[in-house]
């Protein structure tokens, strides 16, 4: 597996400040149609993934708690249940805002810390862009982080299925794997199968 860069948190930060914010344009230009189309998240419209990609600014960790019991645990349950309310709650307008106003918003994952914040944004972004065919490119400076803690338990974690798979990028120095079949991609594209999603037009 390539090395990455060191994870700086000045850089991490810098790099999560802009994703949000071209989130946030890239939302403010969507269509009616758009919004309300399948995302990369099973059962998400796009209008359900901008909801959850600012949940974190917009709930206390008290409401969160109380929110995750009432899933009996479950954070599957809980986030998706905030998604949806919070989806048929506000604007469009307020969901993109929610975006920019916290692009510098300390937020991160319970677990992970500042890159799995970034992989948050970044892939969530992904599950939007990706779907609706826009062709965004994730700047590498972006991804090769989120590359780099690419490991077995990260795949577990998101139920990537990629036994006996090698995944390899196009437009990166990047591999994981040692599997017979190698899946040659551009690597944001690599990235969502690592996160667990079905990307279009890869088979695996």
């Amino acid at each position: 597996m390539q090395n990455a860069h060191p994870h700086h948190a000045t850089d991490l930060r810098s790099a999560i400040a802009a994703e949000r914010r071209e989130l946030a344009d890239l939302l403010d230009g969507l269509s009616a149609e758009q919004w309300n189309s399948p995302s990369l998240c099973a059962g998400w419209r796009v209008r359900e993934v901008a909801a959850h990609l600012s949940m974190g600014f917009r709930h206390r960790i008290p409401r969160i708690a109380v929110e995750l019991v009432r899933s009996r645990g479950s954070l599957d349950r809980m986030t998706d249940r905030f998604a949806r309310r919070d989806a048929g709650a506000l604007t469009e307008a307020q969901l993109a805002a929610a975006m920019r106003d916290n692009a510098d918003h300390p937020w991160t994952p319970p677990v992970g810390g500042l890159a799995a914040a970034l992989g948050h944004d970044v892939v969530h972004g992904l599950d939007i862009t990706v779907a609706l065919g826009l062709g965004r490119r994730v700047p590498a400076e972006r991804l090769r982080p989120l590359l780099a803690d690419v490991t077995p338990r990260t795949l577990r974690f998101f139920g990537a299925r990629l036994d006996d798979v090698r995944l390899r990028a196009t437009d990166l120095d990047w591999s994981y794997g040692s599997g017979s079949r190698t899946v040659a991609r551009p690597a944001e594209e690599l990235l969502l199968l690592a996160y667990g999603r079905s990307v279009p037009e890869v088979d695996i």
